[in-house]
């Protein structure tokens, strides 16, 4: 050994006393690295059960954020999900609601067509009816000069059958 110990002799072997406080000091050098190693064991100790705590604290952070990771992406699927729905019930809706308001187009464009065609039809017969009553007009106008002339005519002649008489009983 490095710190080899020389005991001195007596007369019986070596001396008692020098050999008792080697042992002694051997003692308490071996009590204070044991109470080192004691320190030591009791810090590790307290570092594990440190660790083991940091360790479950964070074994349930993951599996809370692991729950919460699952909830998530469960939520945005079944958002995703529903949004699809949404989209698909607005195309199909929306494609609903054009058909119909095509038809609606058609229909009006149809009336419009069948306004257009009355009112022709309207127009020919009103010039119709107007030429008729024109005719009609003109026709009595003619007769209205006839008869003024004929009126005028019968007046003049009785005005001289008139003048003829009066002459006449003179």
């Amino acid at each position: 050994m490095s710190g080899e110990k020389k005991f001195g002799t007596s007369a019986f072997g070596f001396n008692k006393s020098d050999v008792n406080a080697y042992i002694e000091k051997i003692l308490y050098e071996f009590d204070l690295r044991l109470k080192e190693k004691d320190d030591e064991i009791s810090n590790l100790k307290l570092q594990i059960r440190e660790m083991k705590t940091r360790y479950e604290s964070a074994t349930q952070n993951s599996q809370t954020l692991s729950k919460d990771k699952e909830r998530i992406a469960s939520a945005l699927i079944t958002a995703q999900e529903k949004a699809d729905s949404i989209m698909e019930e607005a195309k199909e809706r929306a494609t609903e609601e054009k058909s119909r308001l095509e038809m609606a187009l058609e229909n009006e464009r149809e009336k419009i067509i069948d306004i257009k065609r009355d009112v022709k039809i309207m127009k020919v017969q009103i010039v119709d009816m107007l030429n008729k009553y024109q005719g009609l007009l003109n026709e009595a106008e003619g007769y209205i000069e006839s008869k003024e002339a004929e009126y005028a005519g019968n007046s003049e002649n009785n005005e001289n059958e008139n003048e003829n008489k009066d002459i006449s009983h003179l």
